[in-house]
């Protein structure tokens, strides 16, 4: 039986009209199958569905944990999945041609922050000499790579591999990691597509690989990789295990970075919009809901989470980040109240910005081998992030009365550009609107006509 629902009245090819044409519209599609990755990031799917936001849409959902990214992302280039929990770097990376070619789009961003770099206990013993201390006599945070690399350069002189572990290339840990390990003066490599070379190891002093989420503790416990970059829970994993100190969180290598994202087809899209808008619209009631009165439903949220059809770990480990604290050397567990954040600071909205930010990542890495205009930036942020889309939920959901305006502050302003962000490790400041500019900022990387031979 077809179940009616408010969504926006939508044209040929998935264009949304706003304002009046609201209208009493059928979903094109009620049965939905969404895959995701067993990361507490997933949180706004497991939300929607045992909330019931998706049975209020009229949608009727499937969530199926998958094995990897890969095999996630084919599925939905299939349609075996209808959509799915994302890296940020998926749908840019699968638009531009870099892994499988395939259009993608994203109209919601699906957290901030979340993820952490983990080190070995002996790794982490050879580092302490080098990390500066508080006068309480802790460890200052954030540590920098800079007392990683006196570590590495050692390795080097000895002719060992220094291996370390982030989830997929185009992935925001693989991103992240890089960006620290330069910060510090370690090289993590380029990529050389365009001679065949996806190793991502060229010139690297780090040598850097993909290991799954869940497997990182254990393969990095089997002395395979020194250290990794991942989402929760698997770096408090490895604290409640004792084989491993998470040594700085990602919120402290760029505050309020932009993670995944719940990416569909651009078919699937065009075929379903009322469903699309739906879907977005019961996963903003999810993330508002997990950030609500300063994270009041945390601890239901993570019951859910340690559930084995979601996360599957345990409730402490899920909750040492999720409700507001972050543990790095067993016993210095320290506020970070924004570590996971899913509605707050605009963390919904599907930013152009944030997407030509990994676009300026996979340039300065070489998965973009060549020099690229910054209209070329812009251009594909706008094909992949779907601002339009978030909006036409955003405004049922405000004619439903189910969120206030005020849940939205300065919606009517955005231009899909946030302003210069400052807070990133290294002090260099990001503006969107010139990624060439931005790279150019940076000691170790590509940048302008730079091509790696």
């Amino acid at each position: 039986m077809k179940v009616t629902r408010k969504v926006a009245t939508t044209l040929l090819g998935g264009l949304l009209v706003s304002g009046s044409a609201w209208a009493e519209l059928e979903l094109e599609k009620e049965e939905l199958k969404l895959g995701f990755i067993k990361l507490t990031d997933m949180a706004p799917l497991a939300v929607a569905y045992e909330k019931g936001f998706f049975e209020d849409e009229g949608l009727y959902v499937t969530l199926e944990p998958q094995a990897n990214w890969k095999v996630l992302l084919d599925r939905v280039i299939d349609g075996e999945l209808d959509g799915a929990h994302m890296l940020a770097g998926q749908p840019l990376g699968a638009t531009i041609g870099y892994g499988t070619k395939a259009e993608i789009i994203t109209a919601f961003s699906m957290d901030l922050n979340g993820n952490a770099i983990t080190v070995s206990n002996d790794i982490w013993e050879q580092m302490k000499p080098h990390v500066p201390k508080a006068a309480d006599g802790q460890p200052e945070h954030p540590i920098k790579a800079d007392s990683l690399k006196p570590v590495v350069d050692q390795y080097i002189a000895e002719g060992k591999p220094f291996n370390m572990g982030m989830v997929f290339p185009v992935s925001t840990h693989n991103y992240e990691l890089r960006y620290w390990l330069a910060a510090g003066g370690i090289h993590p490599g380029y990529y050389a597509p365009h001679k065949g070379d996806t190793s991502g190891q060229i010139n690297a002093d780090a040598l850097l690989s993909v290991t799954p989420p869940p497997q990182m503790p254990s393969t990095m416990e089997a002395g395979t990789i020194y250290g990794y970059c991942v989402g929760e829970p698997w770096n408090q994993q490895a604290v409640f295990k004792g084989i491993g100190v998470p040594v700085v969180t990602d919120y402290e290598i760029w505050k309020n970075n932009p993670e995944k994202v719940f990416g569909v087809s651009k078919r699937w899209a065009e075929e379903n919009p009322n469903t699309h808008v739906a879907l977005v619209k019961a996963m903003i009631r999810a993330a508002h809901w997990l950030d609500a009165e300063n994270n009041k439903n945390r601890p239901e949220a993570v019951e859910i989470l340690s559930r084995s059809e979601y996360v599957g770990a345990d409730y402490d480990v899920i909750a040492n980040s999720m409700t507001g604290t972050f543990e790095y050397e067993k016993g210095d567990k320290r506020a970070v109240p924004d570590f996971n954040v899913f509605f707050r600071y605009n963390a919904t909205y599907p930013y152009y910005s944030d997407a030509i930010w990994y676009l300026t990542q996979m340039r300065r890495w070489g998965q973009i081998s060549e020099p690229r205009s910054d209209d070329w930036y812009l251009e594909v942020a706008k094909d992949v992030y779907r601002p339009d889309i978030y909006r036409a939920a955003v405004d049922s959901l405000l004619e439903d009365g189910v969120l206030s305006a005020s849940d939205f502050p300065d919606l009517a302003k955005e231009d899909g550009f946030r302003a210069p962000q400052i807070h990133f490790i290294d002090g260099i400041t990001y503006d969107g609107t010139q990624p060439n500019a931005y790279l150019d900022k940076f000691v170790i990387g590509l940048k302008g006509d730079d091509t790696v031979n």
